[in-house]
């Protein structure tokens, strides 16, 4: 038993990185995809996917607690990926993004 606790003792570290991300999406009925990540724990970042044809405009929109929301404007192209990420001056607890895309 002690050895057990000792192994998660030592794991423990490595896991205290991740944090819960909450997507909420308007999408419009495009063909958008999208993948968050933890990247610090400070720092959250979406990479956003359009598979349509059409190129999008979209607004992504990063909360965590009480520090004042971060927005990013974006524009993804038909087929091709977009990267936004927001740098926060606290530990990320939780963070909330909101994605809108509309056509372009």
């Amino acid at each position: 038993m002690k050895k057990f606790c000792c192994v998660l003792l030592v794991l423990l570290p490595l896991t205290a990185f991740a944090y819960p991300i909450d997507v909420e999406k308007d999408l419009n009925g495009l063909k958008i995809d999208y993948n968050a990540f933890d990247t610090d724990n400070d720092i959250g970042s979406i990479q956003v996917n359009n598979y349509g044809d059409v190129d999008a405009t979209c607004k992504v929109v990063f909360t965590n607690g009480p520090e004042a929301p971060r927005t990013r404007n974006i524009e993804v192209a038909a087929g091709k990926h977009k990267n936004a990420t927001a740098k926060f001056t606290r530990t990320i607890i939780k963070l909330r993004i909101k994605l809108s895309c509309t056509p372009k």
